[in-house]
């Protein structure tokens, strides 16, 4: 920094929190990125400055796990809607879910996707692209088109994308090693579940807890434990999403130790909500995997706190009011909004003492940089990086309210829940996308995809020489290359 330098917008007063330590300082930002960081005497002049005073300065929330609906579904959400709602919780990142209509698992479809969020988003952005049967062909075109992982359904959900069978997936992994993009499971087995849903439904179950019946744990054991053999067997990595169950955390910590590249998410409803709310919530509360026993939450929290699950997501789904609200269970659309909410119900609990606001920058901001190869670009507030930014009144007591949400499906299991913490102020790469509770309108299409910052770790390939691909090539070709 030199002595003449003019910063764009220097913010003082506030504390600073990393995921090792919270100290107060200030902070200067110049063309989007974090100029300085010292005490506000060595700050450089600047055109703005914003007063933090009483305020807590984190990385923005990066959500590894959306659905933001678009294309196919815009009466539930859009790229607008949705990357609204992720600036008013704090979250100046999102990873998009391939199930819209049409499901992204062709470069034209992809291609279409990211001129409709480059035109739409407030935040930044990265797409995931669909890994199954009718994709395996393009998996080299999808990459190229850009995307910041694949995702894989082990399990049936919202749009009925097909589960490839454990032949299709080994195969969708020996494809995927090489190139060292990341594999997002939705981890349940599909053939227990279509089974058990199908017995249920002849018993004459329609009640809520009818869904929990037919996706027990030992779903979630059987999938996550297949997933990292083969993962184990190819090299591929892979990350565990919506981990909702104790039981498998044990396949997840044995795979760790063995040195499967294997990474997992969990969410505030597997953290806070359990079969007790069910009663409550009825078809709110239904979402794929399903929330569970309240035995399972402690150990939620202690793998949280111990590494063995790496960060918290959301897996923002939303519906409209009719979809969540009919008598059958089983007619009820699977999911509901957290992007906005995450952050607040999280830091809330930081002001209980559940654990430091620390942890949190890592679980929220850190690890999904880092585990996606955004590190230290994203998800830090070091010299250097994008200034992505949440600033957090710790000590504002408010209470959820479903209508005043910036999602369009604006029915949640958070609705009337007394919280504690507000992001008062967003900013995505130095632009202020949220300001005083009040969303900047002409930050529409200033998000952009993320994909492009990837600086993944070369990867570890194994039994290429065994691969579908390398035992049906004929005699005197060349081998595949990534």
């Amino acid at each position: 920094m030199t002595p003449s330098m003019t910063a764009d917008l220097v913010i003082n007063g506030g504390t600073l929190v990393s995921e090792n330590v919270s100290l107060p300082a200030s902070l200067a930002i110049k063309d989007g990125r974090i100029l300085a960081i010292a005490d506000e005497t060595a700050m450089p002049p600047a055109r703005e400055t914003l007063d933090a005073t009483g305020l807590h300065i984190l990385p923005g929330a990066i959500d590894a796990h959306v659905h933001f609906r678009d294309p196919g579904y815009p009466d539930k959400e859009d790229f607008a809607s949705g990357t609204a709602a992720a600036a008013f919780g704090g979250v100046t990142t999102v990873f998009d879910m391939p199930n819209t209509l049409p499901t992204v698992a062709t470069a034209h479809a992809l291609a279409d996707k990211h001129a409709i969020a480059a035109s739409k988003a407030h935040v930044d952005y990265g797409l995931y692209a669909v890994l199954g049967e009718e994709s395996l062909a393009n998996v080299q075109a999808l990459i190229e088109g850009g995307i910041i992982g694949f995702k894989l359904y082990m399990g049936n959900t919202f749009g009925r994308i097909p589960s490839p069978d454990t032949g299709a997936m080994l195969e969708a992994f020996e494809l995927v090693a090489p190139t060292g993009k990341r594999i997002a499971l939705h981890a349940e087995t599909n053939s227990i579940m279509e089974r058990r849903e199908a017995r249920l439904r002849a018993a004459g179950r329609t009640d809520p807890l009818a869904h929990l019946a037919a996706r027990p744990a030992v779903v979630a054991i059987e999938a996550v434990s297949r997933a990292a053999v083969l993962a184990e067997w190819t090299g591929a990595r892979i990350h565990v999403l919506h981990i909702s169950s104790a039981a498998e955390l044990r396949p997840l910590r044995e795979a760790k130790a063995r040195g499967v590249e294997i990474t997992g998410e969990t969410c505030p409803q597997y953290l806070f909500l359990s079969d007790a709310d069910y009663a409550r919530l009825a078809g709110v509360i239904r979402v794929n995997p399903p929330v569970r026993e309240a035995q399972n939450q402690e150990p939620l929290w202690t793998a949280l706190q111990d590494g063995t699950i790496d960060m918290i997501a959301t897996d923002h789904a939303p519906h409209t009011r009719e979809e969540k609200t009919r008598a059958d269970i089983w007619t009820v659309d699977c999911g509901f909004p957290g992007v906005e909410t995450q952050m607040p119900i999280m830091l809330t609990e930081a002001g209980n003492g559940r654990m430091a606001i620390e942890d949190y920058v890592r679980w929220s901001s850190a690890n999904p940089a880092r585990v996606w190869g955004l590190y230290p670009q994203k998800g830090a507030l070091m010299v250097g990086s994008d200034a992505d930014i949440a600033i957090v009144d710790l000590n504002r007591p408010w209470t959820v309210d479903d209508a005043r949400l910036q999602t369009r499906g604006r029915i949640s299991p958070w609705h009337g829940r007394q919280l504690t913490a507000l992001p008062v102020h967003t900013l995505v790469r130095g632009r202020f996308v949220m300001k005083d509770r009040v969303l900047q309108d002409d930050t529409q299409g200033w998000g952009r995809s993320v994909h492009t910052l990837q600086n993944l770790p070369a990867p570890t390939v194994r039994h290429a020489q065994s691969s579908m691909a390398e035992i049906t090539r004929m005699p005197g070709t060349p081998a595949a290359a990534f």
